[in-house]
């Protein structure tokens, strides 16, 4: 036995690169050789800020065996799975049946562990981290019918991961965002899945397929993903429930409720601080349900099935291939060949505290994809994360300063303003109340003739001095190089008004002069100034007019009574032109048009396509425009499987086409109908 676990190790090691000359070297020398030499690699670019480097986060692995399912079990059938103890399980050799291999994990759940267990032990720990505004990720890995949903979902009677986490996590939200705590916290979720690579909104389905965007701190995140604020625990049984009834699941061999995507959890956690400096924090945590990898020799996938089960197995392979660069510090990770390893970036080498687990069954008939599944949970253990926390300083709003007119005008403008009867006899001054140490003014409320933009910036940064304990500090304590520029500043501001004052002094007299002189010029010069500029012109675009596509029939019966007038568009060299059938009415010239299809024959056309869909052979199907041989044979098989069509746009699921293409589709196959052309049996 310990002579079969040496060799799985060094069988293991040599997985990741390791060559035929480290055979002679103990395990733990060849690992601290290539975490150097990983280590130098990936460091080369940057010396100086190596130490600055966040710490690293090891990718956590557990694995979960479930028991045998109920019919599946046959007489004298033993497992090939069996476990040591709680980190530790051995397998059968396939190469030799008297030799066993020996797998060393972070945790290891038997048959009979609960959801509980699984989740107390390995996701629980992690949630406090999104506290502190790092991510983290939690990944169900393994081939179809090994439970992965069961363990991310559960049931009502035994709730999975999902639900356990979410529940705790609001909870622990609640708490530290009461009121008197220093943070205020927000909860938001998105649900997402990943379909024949394409990302579909689970919340929002009609929306299509989504891009994957990556930010200028490389970040990943998903423009036009729906995100649904959630208080507790019935806000997100709301959202969640009926967003996963919209995930795509079929029945093969193996498995009745086969999940043919992977799906993907997203709950954001934003605070806010309350108090100065007024940080931001957010916390990012993906719990991720991976669609299993099949075997379509077993599964018995055709048509649909077997284009699902090709893109479900090429995302798992480039998800290996991620994990394999990884480990040997190549300097290109292929996450973008795959949307899957796109958007686990973040978990996988990126700065989430990951859990990967594993589930795995005990039947021999699995013996395969059980081993590989151990495999790839054995050289994901050797990624490294970088977790950091994501935090960010945003200074509070302040409110405008109102200054008073006085405040506003220079002393020579005051005392203009007072008038001569004010000057004269003067007005008794109000009796001044001394400031309190928090109220006391700063030498820059006495520089009235500076600009009043500045002068309010320079006041609200004195008054938030004022109220973080600085106790009345004047602002201009400063050093005395500063001072200087500030007071030279501020004399140039005063020449300038003055001299704009002394030009306008200049400018009075002159008009005065010119009045004194001769009053018809004055009438002559008032006007001149006092006519309003000549506004531009603007032409408003004239609206598109709209040409109705008609049939024959409609249009003859038109044409023969004698008030009914008729539009058809016609095409005249390379202009289109609007011709009435009327001969009474000039012609009129449009620039251009948009087509619209009467409501009658658009229904007529809808139900005509429906009928062809759920009747129709592979070969009247090939009569629809834009549909070829294998995609008629595609939509008979959908059929067969899932029973006749209810309405046209369930096209979109079997096509994977997009709102707009699924419109053209309608337009020119009704159209067809309008002119006669194919569209029905042969």
């Amino acid at each position: 036995m310990e002579r079969a676990g040496q060799r799985e190790i060094r069988i293991e090691r040599r997985v990741p690169g390791g060559s035929g000359m480290d055979a002679g070297v103990p395990a733990r020398r060849r690992r601290e050789m290539a975490a150097a030499i990983s280590g130098a690699g990936r460091c080369r670019l940057s010396k100086v800020g190596a130490a600055r480097r966040p710490p690293p986060a090891r990718v956590r692995v557990a694995v979960r065996l479930r028991p045998f399912v109920d019919g599946t079990a046959e007489e004298n059938d033993t497992p090939c799975v069996r476990g040591l103890d709680s980190c530790s399980l051995e397998i059968a050799n396939w190469r030799n049946h008297q030799e066993t291999l020996k797998y060393q994990f972070d945790a290891f759940y038997g048959e009979r562990s609960s959801q509980q267990d699984i989740y107390a032990g390995s996701v629980q720990p992690i949630l406090r981290h999104l506290l502190e505004g790092q991510n983290a990720s939690v990944l169900a890995y393994g081939p179809t019918g090994a439970g992965k949903t069961h363990t991310m979902l559960g049931s009502p009677e035994q709730p999975g991961v999902i639900p356990r986490a979410l529940m705790d996590l609001l909870q622990l939200t609640r708490e530290e965002g009461a009121e008197g705590r220093p943070w205020a916290l927000s909860v938001t979720m998105s649900y997402l899945e990943i379909y024949q690579e394409k990302v579909l909104d689970l919340l929002e389905p009609s929306s299509g397929d989504l891009v994957i965007r990556e930010d200028c701190r490389g970040n990943i995140l998903i423009p036009g993903l729906t995100q649904k604020p959630i208080t507790s625990f019935a806000d997100f049984e709301r959202h969640f429930l009926p967003a996963s009834r919209n995930r795509t699941v079929g029945a093969t061999r193996l498995n009745q409720r086969s999940s043919r995507s992977h799906a993907v959890l997203l709950v954001k956690v934003d605070q806010r601080e309350r108090l100065a400096p007024f940080r931001q924090r957010e916390g990012k945590l993906y719990l991720i349900d991976l669609a299993g990898s099949e075997d379509n020799r077993r599964t018995g996938n055709k048509g649909l099935r077997l284009k699902e089960s090709g893109a479900i197995n090429t995302s798992l392979f480039v998800l290996g291939k991620v994990v394999d660069a990884l480990n040997q510090g190549l300097p290109r990770v292929p996450y973008r060949d795959s949307k899957l390893t796109r958007l686990l970036q973040d978990s996988l080498g990126g700065s989430a505290h990951s859990i990967l687990i594993a589930n795995i069954a005990p039947e021999r008939r699995f013996y395969l994809d059980t081993v590989s599944a151990l495999n790839f949970a054995a050289r994901s253990k050797e990624v490294i994360n970088r977790p950091f926390t994501n935090e960010s300083l945003q200074l509070p709003v302040l409110a405008p300063v109102k200054l008073s007119q006085k405040e506003l005008l220079g002393p020579s403008e005051a005392k203009r303003a007072r008038g001569p009867e004010e000057e004269e006899t003067g007005s008794p001054e109000l009796p001044i109340a001394p400031a309190s140490a928090s109220q006391k003014l700063s030498p820059l409320q006495k520089l009235s003739s500076m600009d009043p933009a500045m002068l309010e910036r320079l006041l609200s940064l004195d008054r938030l001095l004022g109220s973080q304990g600085s106790q009345g500090t004047p602002l201009l304590s400063t050093p005395k190089r500063e001072r200087m520029v500030l007071m030279k500043t501020v004399e140039e501001k005063d020449l300038e008004i003055e001299r704009l004052k002394m030009k306008q002094k200049e400018l009075e007299a002159k008009v005065l002069a010119q009045e004194a002189a001769d009053p018809k010029e004055k009438e002559n010069y008032s006007s001149t100034m006092l006519r309003p500029l000549a506004r531009r012109t603007v032409t408003v675009a004239k609206p598109l007019k709209k040409a109705v596509v008609m049939p024959l029939q409609l249009i003859q019966e038109q044409a023969a009574s004698p008030n009914a007038e008729i539009h058809i568009l016609k095409k005249k060299g390379r202009k289109r032109k609007l011709e009435s059938l009327d001969a009474s009415q000039p012609e009129k010239a449009e620039d251009g048009w948009e087509l619209q299809i009467s409501p009658e024959l658009l229904a007529h056309g809808r139900q005509k396509i429906l009928d062809l869909l759920n009747e129709g052979s592979a070969r009247d199907l090939r009569s629809l425009q834009r549909i070829g041989q294998k995609k008629a044979q595609l939509i008979v098989g959908w059929r067969e499987l899932h029973g006749p069509f209810s309405q046209v746009e369930d096209l979109e699921r079997v096509e994977g086409m997009s709102g707009k293409q699924m419109e053209s589709f309608l337009k020119a196959n009704i159209l067809g109908l309008a002119a006669g052309r194919g569209c029905g049996p042969s």
